[in-house]
């Protein structure tokens, strides 16, 4: 893989189109885009995040620093991706907002005992939408604090 693989800031984990270009364009308005990967379904994120597949040249070590992540996904849903980023040594900092159209109780409390970091359900308005998103970026990229990744 290339240099650009190794500053991913985002990993945006989204099937849905409309919803990926809106996260998108948010995060570019609040110039936070220029380090973003997005991928279109749990085993693509999967994929991504341990440096397998269409991934295998990434280096696991140069992760991104916070992943948005839907819930309901093809192929490996978000619960599965949220268990095994969590249950990874190499993983399991990495900041995980779960952006999801799910308001299930039981969605909510899996996340969580699963180690979910933040639960956000998608305003279903466009502005709002947009502004969660933005300010999802400012908070985790310039206001948290990540653990030191140095050895």
């Amino acid at each position: 893989m290339n240099d650009e693989m190794k500053e991913v800031e985002i990993l945006l984990v989204e099937d849905n189109p409309t919803d990926a270009e809106l996260a998108i364009r948010a995060l570019k308005k609040s110039n936070l885009a220029n380090k973003l990967v997005w991928v279109k379904d749990g085993a693509e994120a999967l994929d991504f995040l341990f440096a397998t597949g269409a991934y295998s040249g990434r280096n696991i070590v140069n992760g991104p620093k916070v992943i948005l992540l839907d819930l309901r996904l093809p192929k490996v849903d978000g619960m599965e991706v949220l268990r095994r980023v969590k249950d990874d040594t190499r993983t399991r900092a990495i900041p995980v907002v779960v952006l999801t159209s799910s308001k299930e109780d039981r969605d909510v409390a899996e996340s969580y005992q699963l180690g979910v970091n933040s639960y956000i359900s998608k305003p279903v308005e466009f502005d709002e939408f947009a502004k969660t998103v933005a300010e999802l970026g400012l908070y985790w990229l310039l206001v948290n604090r990540p653990p030191s990744t140095a050895k």
